[in-house]
């Protein structure tokens, strides 16, 4: 029992030691290298800093107008981006085209905006960048009573001379609404027809509509609106499908076709009492492509939370959807369409798992240019000390020379003194265990030259010349 108790003693009084030395051997590291240490800090703290400053807290997002859907769906953004850390300041707007503006503007404080697919920018502007669709906005024909006597239109015979003959909004100038009212009329070939239809809000529009002041309304907007909800819920409105529906998808591509069931509205009121198919557009969530890749991932993170989910028209998990935008695709989007947020996001804070991110990318490549420095710290450390000895046997060489050729016995205490100080030199290096064996050879030889001096004596010179080596002779 006794020896068991020895040999724990034993063991733990080796670790013990073993960890006192690496520490000691630590600290000198550090007192010996700690400014190219500092340096390196400093090199990658700036590297971090310019190459990939952190995200702002608080960025502004252009929406629609007041109440609208637009406006509803970023408010769900404001919520997801606020338990994040991150303030999102809405901006109203009076459409599609301002928020395009506003984005390409340099100066502009706008970095996110709701747009429909299809809304394109006729001076071409750059420095917009899309991060995909993240809801469906159909396009609905609403009109008051029976005039029309059909549920599925195509732009073409009596149909549409009893059309055009009735009072018609097709959306207010640069809305959404307005300009894909303007796609499709083109693409039917009536562009000659358009200065005779009107051009209110899409609000007013509803407003006149049930008001009877207009018998045809051209709305694009999310079936949860409050304005489409208004419309479907009307029992003295009809609906209008779209029975060459898959034409248009091939002229105009970002278009796609939504159907609807028999009694898909309501069945009470067997609303629509057939099967119809809608055109619809996409809602697309663009961004300032100086936005910070970190916010694009949180966008994109928070448009699968909430436009993920199964709804009438969408799939679970069918937002956000990509390549169907006129406008560049982010190459953030595209990172996130292959593999998702990055790891860290799904199991750290927003903030935390944001900087470990950008500290992943930026650490990788530049441990691949400070591995190689580190790695010869300790050799750095032992040519240091190596040279210091070097240089005190050069120092002892001469002036064993200067002994050999001009020896006087009443300077003794003259010569005692000075080796004395090579040897104070001596002792104040601080020395690694693996060059001990140097360091003591070096004492040693200051040893012999003072004894011979104590006695009186001339040194005796065993060679003509001083050590060259990287380790050099012991016998002086």
């Amino acid at each position: 029992m006794s020896s068991v108790k020895e040999d724990v003693k034993d063991i733990w009084l080796g670790l013990c030691e073993t960890v006192q030395d690496r520490w000691v051997s630590f600290v000198q590291f550090l007192r010996e290298t700690w400014p190219l240490l500092l340096l390196l800090f400093a090199g990658l703290m700036l590297v971090w800093w310019l190459a990939d400053p952190p995200p702002p807290k608080r960025i502004m997002m252009a929406t629609g107008s007041d109440g609208g859907s637009y406006q509803m769906l970023a408010k769900k953004y404001v919520d997801y981006f606020a338990k994040k850390g991150v303030t999102i300041e809405l901006v109203s707007s009076r459409g599609a085209q301002e928020n395009i503006a506003r984005l390409s503007d340099r100066k502009d404080p706008v970095q996110a905006a709701f747009v429909q697919a299809g809304i394109h920018n006729p001076t071409g502007i750059a420095g917009i960048l899309s991060l995909g669709s993240v809801a469906y906005e159909p396009i609905w024909f609403f009109y008051r009573g029976s005039g029309l006597e059909i549920s599925k239109f195509h732009f073409q015979g009596e149909r549409l001379k009893k059309l055009l003959s009735m009072k018609t909004s097709i959306g207010e100038v640069g809305s959404g609404t307005h300009s894909q009212a303007l796609n499709i009329l083109k693409a039917a070939g009536l562009e000659q027809y358009i200065p005779q239809f009107l051009t209110l809000a899409s609000t007013d529009g509803v407003d006149a509509l049930q008001r009877g002041e207009i018998d045809v309304l051209f709305l694009v907007d999310q079936l949860e609106s409050p304005n489409v909800q208004k419309l479907l819920s009307d029992p003295g409105l009809n609906l209008i499908g779209f029975s060459r529906a898959e034409a248009y998808t091939r002229i105009l591509p970002y278009l796609q076709i939504l159907t609807v069931p028999t009694a898909g509205f309501s069945l009470p009121r067997d609303f629509p009492s057939e099967s119809i198919e809608l055109l619809s557009t996409t809602t697309q969530l663009l961004v300032d492509d100086r936005m910070h890749p970190a916010l694009q991932y949180l966008f994109l993170e928070a448009a699968e939370a909430i436009n993920g989910k199964q709804s009438f028209f969408a799939k679970r998990g069918e937002f956000p959807k990509f390549n169907r935008s006129a406008f560049p695709e982010s190459e953030v989007a595209n990172r996130f369409e292959k593999s998702g947020v990055p790891p860290v996001m799904n199991y750290l804070p927003f903030w935390v798992a944001e900087f470990v991110h950008r500290m992943f990318i930026l650490v990788v490549p530049f441990l691949a240019f400070a591995y190689p420095i580190v790695s010869n710290l300790p050799n750095y450390r032992n040519k240091r000390v190596q040279v210091r000895i070097n240089k005190m046997y050069g120092d002892l060489w001469t002036f064993e020379q200067e002994l050999a050729a001009n020896f006087d016995p009443s300077q003794c205490d003259v010569y005692l003194s000075k080796i004395n100080q090579m040897e104070a030199d001596a002792l104040s290096i601080k020395v690694p265990k693996k060059m001990a064996s140097d360091y003591y050879s070096l004492r040693s030889s200051m040893d012999y030259v003072r004894n011979c001096l104590i006695r009186g004596e001339r040194p005796y010179l065993a060679t003509a010349k001083a050590p060259s080596s990287s380790k050099p002779d012991t016998q002086l």
